[in-house]
């Protein structure tokens, strides 16, 4: 008997270890999509798209400085951890009229290291609106069209988020006023994202070789 329960401890226990964990990367590789075919951010004001790339999309709103807290989580918690990966951008859709004071915005940023992945979209109103509604995230932009959430777009101009998250059931996008809500959600599932796209080019890189 107790030679049997040394094999089942030594060979049996890791391989039910190992299946238990190799299912559950296999339930939780890929960031589900909430919102399929957003409205891509390109118009005829500005040449940056969604299309093939991995975007964190935000709404600063006319008072953009007083959203520099947020930028600044965002960009300690996000931006700087992952800005060098390829095809990864950061899209912040403010009104037009807001010039000036994205203009200092960036010159902040820039004094905080590379902010080459900062892109700020002027639109009208109207197309601001246009686009959150797009998103179908349930949250709302408040009267000078800003929210404090930020929203990871694929490459496909799909909105990704958790359909299990433990506080919000389905969550569309992330507080950056909550330094925690960064650290302990949003930089996961960034993770998850950009390894699902690695794997996916690792995937085509291998087929094309053989």
């Amino acid at each position: 008997m107790k030679k049997t329960f040394v094999l089942v401890v030594l060979f049996v226990l890791p391989i039910v270890a190992y299946l238990f964990f190799a299912s559950g990367v296999n339930n939780f590789g890929k960031l589900p999509i909430l919102t399929e075919q957003v409205v891509d951010i390109n118009s005829g004001y500005s040449k940056v798209s969604f299309k093939d790339k991995i975007s964190i999309l935000g709404f600063l709103g006319k008072n953009v400085l007083e959203k520099k807290g947020n930028v600044f989580n965002l960009n300690q918690k996000i931006y700087k951890p992952f800005y060098q990966f390829n095809d990864f951008q950061f899209v912040m859709m403010v009104p037009k009229g807001t010039e000036e004071q994205v203009k200092e915005l960036k010159k902040e940023l820039g004094s905080l290291g590379d902010n080459t992945k900062w892109l700020f979209v002027f639109e009208e109103e109207s197309n601001i609106k246009k686009m959150f509604s797009s998103l179908e995230n349930g949250y709302t932009l408040d009267e000078n069209l800003a929210t404090s959430n930020v929203f990871i777009i694929d490459k496909k101009m799909n909105l990704r988020g958790r359909n299990d998250d433990e506080d919000e059931g389905v969550k569309h996008g992330y507080n950056t006023t909550s330094v925690a809500e960064l650290n302990n959600k949003m930089e996961d599932d960034v993770k998850i994202i950009l390894a699902e796209y690695r794997l996916a080019l690792k995937k085509n890189t291998s087929n094309r070789t053989k």
